[in-house]
């Protein structure tokens, strides 16, 4: 049984406090009835959340967190003491734990603050940190490679770009150059590593490289196209900032998806925009 995990557990009894779930080694946990269904069956399999409750009991819970054991996210802070700050992870009744020791630079009631989820070793219990250091780095051996699709949780803006934490356990760059909508410091993201330099440096993008990328434009004209009535304001004259706005993508990349489109013969270009050839 893992706490600070998602994972499946069979119901093994039922009590006047909720149900007891089991791991296969029938270590048990308690499931409290306000998560309890008509419908739950002893021998039923549930997913749900392990943690320790505000009386440091090990419970089960129905409701997703917000971050998992090994994860990142940007959390809100909702409460502060002389021992630290306490975080909204979306568990009723429950905060996370940010400890002093734990806090790097200003940790401030209403706002998010970056942090990763680990199990204390001593209490077993899952604590918020925002120092990263020995979680996330580019120490070798790196675990994606150039053209893997990832996820990317913007942690920092910088002149150039965005500094992203990758699959929570790389740091990488996202170039401002290359963006084609808006983005947020705490965003959740999909992403494409691009490059990885001879120091392990990583870059990333939101568009795919090469084939892939136009592929994935014509899919998204299409649907573009398909939304708003099988026409769309924007051709090879249209300023690269329409381009961005209407379709996420660049102008070079819009013009290519285009080209394949019209070589299939799904589109016309007009003076206009482009138009579809399905009725």
């Amino acid at each position: 049984m893992r706490v600070g995990r998602i994972q499946r557990l069979t119901v093994s009894r039922i009590s006047d406090y909720g149900l007891y779930l089991a791991d296969d080694e029938a270590e048990e946990v308690l499931l409290p009835n306000r998560y309890v269904s008509l419908d739950m069956k002893v021998g039923d399999e549930i997913e749900v959340f392990v943690y320790h409750d505000s009386e440091d009991r090990l419970v089960a819970s129905t409701e997703r967190p917000l971050i998992t054991e090994g994860c990142v996210a940007a959390l809100t802070v909702v409460d502060k003491n002389v021992h630290g700050a306490f975080l909204d992870w979306g568990l009723a009744g429950k905060d996370l734990f940010l400890p002093n020791r734990n806090q790097q630079g200003g940790v401030i009631a209403g706002r998010k603050t970056l942090v990763y989820l680990y199990i204390d070793d001593k209490t077993g219990r899952c604590v918020a940190t925002n120092k990263f250091k020995a979680f996330v780095h580019n120490d070798p051996p790196l675990t994606v490679a150039e053209g893997d699709e990832v996820s990317l949780l913007v942690a920092s803006e910088m002149p150039i770009g965005y500094r992203v934490i990758i699959d929570n356990r790389h740091w990488g760059m996202l170039y401002k150059n290359q963006l084609f909508k808006r983005v947020n410091v705490g965003d959740t993201l999909h992403g494409y590593v691009r490059r990885i330099t001879e120091d392990y440096r990583i870059d990333v993008s939101l568009q795919q490289q090469g084939l892939a990328e136009v592929e994935h434009s014509v899919e998204r004209l299409v649907e573009l196209l398909r939304s708003n009535g099988g026409r769309l304001p924007l051709n090879d004259r249209s300023r690269p900032e329409e381009v961005a706005a209407m379709t996420e993508m660049s102008k070079k990349v819009f013009k290519r998806a285009v080209g394949m489109l019209m070589k299939r013969g799904e589109i016309v270009q007009t003076e206009t925009g482009i138009e579809s050839t399905k009725k």
